[in-house]
C-alpha cells in the first residue's frame, strides 16, 4: 500500500562513532525527496549526517519545473554538500536517476569520499531530445514516465507531465556531466536494475567510458524497476550503501580490494 507522499527535504546530524561522515542524497527528475526518503532515513539511522534537499522546480508543479535551469538543480545539491563539508570529515554523495548524475557532478567537482548511484541517467535515448530546445516553444509537456516500480501499490509522487523545457535542461546537464566524468577519482558504486523502462543501459555504458580514473562497481538488481529505492530491492540498496560508506571512509578491504584505489578492477555483481 502506498504511503503518504512527503516532498519536504530531510536533514539529520551525525550521531555515529568514528570519523564524522555525511551523505548528500538527491532525488530524480520530476520526482521529490519522497522517492529517496527511506534511503536517507536509513543512513541517518546508521549515524550519518544526511542532507536531502528538495531541488528547485520539484515537489510543486510541472509548470514551475519548466521555469528552472539545470544549474539551479546543481546549486541545490552543491549547497547541501557544502553544509555537510563544514561539519564532517568525509562526505559521500548518492542519488537516484537524475540525482545520480548530480551526485556524479559533485564527485567530479568536490572532494568526496565516494558516490552511490541508483539507475543513474546520463543519456536521453528519445530521438526528440536534440530538438527539445525548439519543441519547448510549441509543445509545453509530454506524458510522464512515472512509477516505474515492480512492487505493487507504490507511488513515487512524480509529476503527471514532463515539461519539455525542463527535459531540454536535463539533456544539457547530462552532456555537461559526461564531460566531467574523467575528473572523478573517488570510488563509485552503481545499483542497476536489469529491467528499467526509464533509463537505458546507454547511461551505464557512458559512465563506464567516462569514469577512467576511479574504481567502478556495478551491482545488478533483479527484482526492481527504475525507482529501485521504493521497490523490492530497496533494503539491499540501503544496507549496501551503509557498507560502501564504511569501506571508503575506513579504507577497509572489500572483496579483496581497497575501494579507494583507483587501480581497483571494475566489478559487476548480482549481489551485495
Amino acid at each position: 500500500m502506498s504511503t503518504a507522499l512527503d516532498h519536504s527535504p530531510f536533514s539529520s546530524p551525525f550521531t555515529g562513532s568514528g570519523a564524522r561522515t555525511g551523505v548528500v542524497v538527491s532525488h530524480g527528475f520530476t520526482g521529490s525527496p519522497h522517492g529517496v526518503r527511506a534511503w536517507a532515513e536509513s543512513l541517518a539511522a546508521a549515524g550519518y549526517a544526511v542532507r536531502m534537499p528538495l531541488l528547485p522546480g520539484h515537489g510543486t508543479s510541472w509548470q514551475e519545473l519548466a521555469r528552472t535551469r539545470w544549474q539551479e538543480w546543481h546549486a541545490g545539491i552543491d549547497a547541501a554538500y557544502l553544509e555537510l563539508a563544514a561539519e564532517c570529515d568525509h562526505v559521500v554523495v548518492a542519488g537516484l536517476s537524475m540525482g545520480g548524475a548530480l551526485a556524479l557532478r559533485l564527485a567530479a567537482t568536490r572532494p568526496v569520499a565516494g558516490a552511490v548511484v541508483v539507475n543513474p541517467g546520463l543519456v536521453i535515448d528519445d530521438p526528440r531530445a536534440p530538438l527539445a530546445g525548439i519543441l519547448k516553444f510549441v509543445l509545453k509537456s509530454t506524458p510522464a514516465i512515472a512509477n516505474d516500480i515492480l512492487k505493487e501499490g507504490v507511488d513515487e509522487g512524480a509529476y503527471p507531465r514532463t515539461p519539455v523545457a525542463a527535459a531540454h535542461e536535463l539533456n544539457k546537464m547530462f552532456k555537461d556531466t559526461l564531460r566531467l566524468l574523467p575528473q572523478i577519482t573517488a570510488p563509485v558504486r552503481v545499483y542497476r536494475s536489469t529491467v528499467d523502462h526509464v533509463v537505458s543501459d546507454a547511461s551505464v555504458a557512458a559512465l563506464r567510458r567516462g569514469l577512467s580514473n576511479a574504481p567502478l562497481e556495478v551491482i545488478r538488481l533483479e527484482n526492481s524497476y527504475h525507482v529501485a529505492t521504493l521497490d523490492n530491492d530497496a533494503p539491499r540498496i540501503f544496507r549496501g550503501t551503509a557498507e560502501f560508506i564504511r569501506s571508503v571512509v575506513d579504507g577497509s578491504v572489500v572483496d579483496g580490494q581497497n575501494p579507494r584505489s583507483a587501480g581497483a578492477s571494475r566489478k559487476e555483481t548480482a549481489d551485495d
